[in-house]
């Protein structure tokens, strides 16, 4: 007879952050292959939607990453949106308020991906202490002494 056991018996930790060379490594070629595709599809004088899909991307890698990892992917999905999604192509330059709140836009939706990630694990993880301790381990009105 085979019986069936869960292997989710134990205690579940809060995932670990990805390294953060590897997020970087992650928003250089994602970048890249958005930049290209996005190009490709509507052309290059779309910067508003370049910078859109480039904010998703860079919210979707701040959900596995650090905090710490979010300036330089915002650098680096900045520098392939000034590069390769306006003309001319290929030339690196700076426009003041515009490249400043390009940055600004790509490194708060890296820093509030991290944030909703982090909140999103600990209440998952609050959820699952408060679920073993059941009803019966604590009543809030009875003081820890009196126990």
């Amino acid at each position: 007879m085979i019986e069936w056991v869960s292997l989710s018996a134990g205690a579940r930790p809060v995932p670990r952050p990805v390294a953060t060379p590897l997020v970087w490594a992650a928003a250089f070629g994602g970048a890249l292959l958005l930049v290209a595709t996005l190009n490709a599809l509507v052309g290059p004088d779309r910067p508003a939607l370049a910078l859109t899909a480039l904010s998703l991307l860079a919210a979707l890698l701040g959900g596995r990453s650090r905090f710490t990892a979010a300036p330089g992917t915002a650098a680096l999905c900045w520098l392939f949106l000034n590069v390769f999604a306006i003309p001319p192509l290929g030339t690196l330059s700076w426009a003041g308020h515009r490249d400043t709140f390009w940055l600004s836009c790509l490194l708060a939706a890296a820093l509030i991906g991290t944030a909703v990630a982090r909140l999103v694990h600990a209440r998952a993880a609050y959820r699952r202490i408060a679920a073993g301790a059941g009803p019966a381990a604590w009543d809030p009105g009875e003081r820890p002494e009196d126990a």
